[in-house]
């Protein structure tokens, strides 16, 4: 890993992604703008300003594509978890511009016939671009509504995600709505072209990030499941080999999504980590009973096919700043963490282990034996929180523990509570931003 160390002031990975996500923003909303200002004008004031909101809302759909389209570059940099909480909050500046949109053109058109709102809304339901884009709001709302905290923690990952999927359906219905809207899709022979290259890029994207690339990969490699080792009585190791695996883009600290077909259904996925560095022969995840799927893991007969999504993640040693590291787990959350350690040149590394007994820790012999070759520290810091004086995570106990703190590179993975915790730690010791690296495994 140390030779990845990125010297101070040169820029980042992730500021590398970062700007080239705001440039390729910056130069379609000025595009966009140009657009507007070039054939915007409606036929009277509310539907101009109506179109505007319009032909932004296609652009803002365009960006939601390409933030769940899992693009390998914009992922190793930024991180999954990254990208779709960035996804979440476009979602709902969409769903509001897509509402605007469509009050001002009713609005618009009432004005312009001078009758209801109501009358205007029935007759423009009788217009096949206007009916499209109706739909297609529609959708949007639902799904911005089973997206809203209370309803989502309600509902089964599986029956959000699918109702989720309708978005597909919506972005498909605006891409016709604009079609069928010639004064924004063909006003010139630039905006046709702009808009035909944004859609099939965005699309393009997608399917190939989401849909080409999983299965292509599956086809390639052949993953089988090669052995179910438990680990203690609700923690199992399953080793999956294939075919070529030295091909497969895979690092430390990654996670792939996986699916065990004839196992669980094939819609019941995990993200789990690779709890040991892909070594080209073979893949390991290490998971906790937490729930079915992962729960009946053990049961994974040994010969069977799995299929793998991935490997995704910012969460690796592209992103060192700094030669020194501090590794900081909780519970499960050391898989990454102990893949990472077999990366992790002699030298000066700290683990951090956070569990409430010596029992709970998972992979513990395997962590103290790599830890020790390479000269580095461990500290296993048990019990429960609260019950010996300051929490171990206390940004005092943090300064005790690792005096040099902010001299190094720091990567943190464990439940999220632990991990606000230690974050909010690192914020009042100072270190700075570029050397704290933090990844949620997660799907939604």
């Amino acid at each position: 890993m140390a030779s990845n160390t990125v010297r101070r002031g040169t820029v980042t990975p992730v500021d590398a992604a970062r700007w080239a996500m705001w440039t390729f923003v910056i130069v379609n909303v000025v595009t966009v703008e140009a657009l507007f200002l070039s054939a915007g004008s409606g036929k009277n004031g509310v539907l101009t300003v109506a179109k505007f909101f319009g032909l932004h809302a296609a652009l803002l759909m365009l960006c939601q594509l390409l933030l769940v389209a899992r693009l390998p570059w914009l992922d190793r940099r930024i991180g999954m978890d990254r990208l779709t909480v960035w996804h979440r909050w476009v979602g709902f500046l969409l769903l509001w511009t897509v509402l605007t949109h469509a009050t001002l053109v009713v609005l618009g058109y009432a004005t312009l016939d001078d009758t209801s709102m109501g009358k205007t809304f029935v007759a423009l339901s009788g217009v096949v671009a206007s009916l499209l884009g109706m739909w297609a709001a529609a959708v949007i709302v639902v799904i911005a509504v089973i997206s809203t905290r209370p309803l989502r923690r309600r509902l089964r990952y599986e029956v959000w995600h699918g109702l989720h999927l309708l978005l597909y359906v919506a972005l498909g219905l605006a891409f016709v709505h604009q079609l069928e809207e010639t004064t924004t899709f063909t006003s010139s022979a630039f905006a046709e072209a702009y808009w035909w290259i944004l859609w099939l890029f965005s699309f393009g994207a997608l399917l190939t990030g989401r849909v080409a690339m999983p299965l292509w990969r599956n086809a390639y490699h052949q993953f089988r499941v090669a052995a179910v080792v438990p680990e203690s009585d609700n923690v199992v190791s399953v080793y999956v080999t294939g075919r070529h695996l030295d091909k497969l883009p895979a690092r430390a600290g990654q996670f792939c999504i996986w699916r065990f077909p004839g196992h669980n259904h094939w819609w019941l996925a995990n993200p789990f980590s690779l709890s040991a560095a892909p070594d080209g022969q073979g893949l390991r995840l290490t998971a906790k009973a937490v729930g079915s799927a992962s729960a009946g893991l053990r049961n994974v007969p040994v010969g069977s096919r799995a299929v793998v999504e991935g490997p995704y993640g910012a969460f690796t040693s592209l992103h060192r700043t700094r030669p020194g590291t501090l590794l900081i787990a909780g519970g499960v959350g050391i898989t990454p963490v102990r893949a990472m350690l077999e990366e992790e040149a002699p030298g000066d590394v700290i683990v951090l282990y956070r569990v409430r007994s010596e029992a709970d820790a998972v992979l513990l012999n395997e962590v103290r034996h790599l830890v020790a070759l390479r000269g580095g520290r461990l500290h296993l810091l048990t019990g429960r929180t609260g019950e010996s004086g300051t929490p171990p995570f206390d940004p005092g106990n943090l300064h005790r523990l690792v005096p040099d703190i902010t001299e190094r590179d720091v990567y943190v993975c464990g439940p999220p509570a632990m991990t606000s915790t230690v974050l909010a730690g690192l914020r009042d010791l100072r270190v700075p931003a570029r050397q704290v690296h933090a990844e949620k495994f997660g799907l939604a």
